[in-house]
């Protein structure tokens, strides 16, 4: 066997091998399922080309090569198809079911016509091998496969710019790999196109590297899958086998090395020679994981900890989810990722997760799996024996099982309990001495939990302890501000109905204690004017109190804007207001909110300049964000008195108002924060730029299409 045949029966076995593996942990994932099929079509292609390489290049071997010629492009077919669709799953990227289909009717149509000389009419031999000759079918597929090969990439691309930057490294080197599959797969179809030279001199003949890039890009997919748990494939590898994929990469990396080499200098490698090479890489590195631990992970090597992963090991997966657990805002998101280190990493039968309420003082289920029925959990109070244990003995854990901890009197009334509760080991959760509740959990399937795994779990649930307490500080200080607020809120509102009212009040006095009519005349204008700015108080008040929910619809915001400048200068001094546009800009908005944020800007800058004043509005369209969402601004400019250092940073306080107290145009000191809060409903930004008697600029940035917030399915009370 020649060694250029060598490389595409590797490719062959190693996709088979891969595909399989993929399709065996997730079966009932689309991603792995078609991925399966990219797989199989890789290692077919892969298997034609090494016969045709295999097969002697006379004319008695014609019939055999045009055999195989046929059977290889049964992959080539499917491959183009499989790796695009592959690459829009993992991208997340929804495809039209109907296009989808029709795209597997028409290569299914070609793979129905392969056997015939549509899509290879015949073979040529050209030195080295034979190569097919394009068909009619074969010029369709190639058309059909240039942009699926493009689109392969370039969604690839895009899922990773939408990315956070600490994420986007473990899809770069799928991306790498698949260009350069796409880009020397296409360089195996010239000679079937009938271009044989790369060069118009023809010194430089085209060579079927092809078959390499298909090792290279199973590679890059193992590790993805092993590394990234790319694919929806989650694998839990124990130390031996990580060893053991550790020392089949050296293997790999030796055996591509060699090859590289033998490119260059065919005539200095025998048969002999190029396994004898192979064995002794393989034998060291045996040797070197049998003897040498340190080599393979077991020190400090953080660069081979970085590119082999000892994420292969369950273990390190809880190690990097206890560094990352510090990111951790809210206590919903914490318990589901520990749901899936608990059940998949660790492959826990049962755990629960208990909380206490510092309302009632009572310890109360928050996750248990597998689920319990309401009342199925015993009730736990302060003062039981697992408690009373942890705080006698300050332990990290307690077992269940005398094999992991000396027994005393006060652990067996504890594992009385522990018995009640169905756990093997039980964690407390506490902060500064003070109990906040328990991690109980239950054993591995057909295995002990070992020691490793104990410790593990220590310094997780004191981790874990430490992000409670601070989400519980975080949760006191935000009710601590919304009662401030509540206090300042409560404290303007009486301040200013209690002078709207005394109009009222004493027209009220008068009429009760006089008929005369002129005292009515005088006071009762007044007292109509103070119960409609009151009605108007109490309508903005509601509005900011209110836990709205935006009527999200595509409308024009162009439009929008010039009917908010007609609301927003009614009854108001003379201003020029100039509107720029750039024409016709739909957007996912609620047009009565957006209405309103525009009109009380441009009230609030009509109120703020003088008589011959400018206001300028603009719209404008800003660049696409990281996530490839369009945006726009609207920018509202006044030349007026401006707003000095210090209120600036106070505006959008509610009733905080720098207008004259006694006029009584001047409002609430509602409005900006209302808007800010319209803003917010519309995943928007409110910005506000000013100079001291200058003038003021008020910038609003809205997304061009709205993303609707999901609701917390799991709420949890602490």
């Amino acid at each position: 066997m020649q060694f250029d045949e060598l490389i595409p029966l590797t490719g062959a076995l190693l996709n088979f091998a891969l595909a399989v593996f993929v399709l065996l942990q997730a079966p009932r994932s689309a991603v792995a399922r078609v991925y399966f099929l990219l797989g199989v079509s890789c290692a077919i292609w892969s298997y034609g080309t090494f016969w045709m390489f295999r097969i002697g290049i006379d004319s008695s071997h014609y019939s055999r090569a045009l055999y195989w010629a046929r059977f290889l492009q049964f992959g080539v077919i499917m491959i183009p198809l499989t790796l695009c669709h592959v690459s829009f799953l993992i991208a997340q990227i929804p495809i039209p079911k109907r296009l989808c289909q029709a795209l597997y009717v028409l290569h299914g149509m070609l793979l129905l016509s392969n056997s015939s000389s549509f899509v290879i009419s015949t073979v040529n031999p050209v030195g080295y091998a034979w190569y097919a000759e394009a068909g009619p079918g074969f010029w369709l597929l190639t058309i059909v496969m240039m942009p699926l090969l493009n689109l392969s990439v370039a969604s690839l691309v895009m899922y990773r710019r939408k990315l956070p930057m600490q994420s986007r490294r473990r899809i770069t080197p799928l991306i790498v790999a698949q260009t350069t599959f796409v880009i020397f797969g296409c360089n195996d179809i010239l000679p079937i196109l009938g271009k044989f030279y790369y060069d118009p001199g023809h010194r430089y003949q085209v060579y079927p590297f092809g078959s390499m890039a298909v090792i290279f890009y199973c590679g890059i997919v193992g590790y993805s899958v092993l590394h990234h748990q790319l694919l929806e494939v989650r694998v839990v590898l124990n130390r031996h086998i990580a060893k053991a994929v550790r020392v089949l990469f050296l293997f790999l990396t030796s055996l591509c090395t060699l090859l590289i080499f033998w490119l260059f200098r065919p005539e200095a490698f025998s048969p002999f020679a190029f396994s004898a090479a192979l064995c002794s890489v393989l034998a060291g590195a045996i040797c070197a994981a049998l003897f040498f631990p340190r080599l393979f992970g077991e020190g400090d090597e953080a660069i081979e900890r970085r590119i082999l992963g000892d994420c292969f090991e369950y273990q390190d997966q809880v190690r990097k989810f206890i560094e990352g657990m510090t990111w951790y805002s809210d206590l919903n998101v914490l318990l589901d990722d520990l749901h899936e280190l608990f059940i998949r990493v660790l492959s826990l039968e049962s755990y629960r997760v208990i909380l206490r309420d510092d309302t009632q003082q009572l310890f109360e289920l928050c996750r248990a799996y597998p689920a319990l029925l309401p009342g199925q959990l015993s009730e736990i109070k302060p003062k039981t024996p697992i408690f009373e244990y942890f705080e006698t003995t300050k332990a990290d854990y307690l077992a269940r099982d005398h094999l992991y901890s000396r027994s005393t009197h006060i652990e067996q009334c504890a594992r009385k309990q522990m018995a009640a509760l169905d756990a093997h080991f039980c964690f407390p959760l506490s902060s500064h001495g003070e109990p906040l509740g328990l991690l109980l959990i239950g054993s591995k399937p057909n295995e002990t939990v070992p020691v490793t795994d104990i410790n593990l779990l220590i310094l997780l649930v004191k981790n874990m302890s430490l992000m409670i307490n601070q989400i519980r500080l975080k949760t006191q200080i935000t009710q601590a501000q919304e009662l401030d607020l509540l206090g300042r809120m409560s404290r303007g509102m009486a301040h200013d109905l209690n002078n709207l009212l005394t109009p009222v009040w004493t027209l009220l006095q008068l009429s009760a204690e006089s008929h005369s009519h002129t005292v009515d005349e005088e006071l009762l204008p007044v007292a109509t004017l103070n119960i409609k700015t009151m009605r108007n108080y109490i309508r903005e008040a509601l509005f900011f109190s209110e836990n709205l929910r935006p009527d999200i619809q595509l409308g024009r915001l162009d439009m929008l804007l010039v009917q908010a400048i007609k609301v927003g200068r009614s009854n108001r001094k003379e201003v020029q207001v100039e509107t720029h546009t750039p024409g016709e800009v739909l957007v996912e908005m609620d047009e009565v909110l957006v209405e309103r944020l525009v009109a009380n800007i441009i009230s609030n800058a009509i109120d703020a300049s003088p008589a011959d004043g400018k206001i300028r509005v603009e719209l404008l369209r800003l660049a696409k964000n990281e996530n490839n969402q369009d945006w726009l601004r609207i920018r509202i400019s006044d030349e007026g008195v401006g707003i000095c250092k210090e209120d600036l940073d106070r505006v959008f306080a509610p009733y905080f108002t720098t207008k004259n107290r006694g006029d009584e145009g001047r409002g609430f000191g509602l409005g900006l924060a209302i808007c800010r809060k319209i803003v917010n409903l519309h995943g928007g930004n409110l910005s506000i730029t000013s100079q001291f008697k200058k003038g003021t600029t008020v910038q609003v940035d809205l997304p061009r299409t709205h993303t609707k917030i999901q609701p917390n399915l799991h709420p949890v009370s602490l």
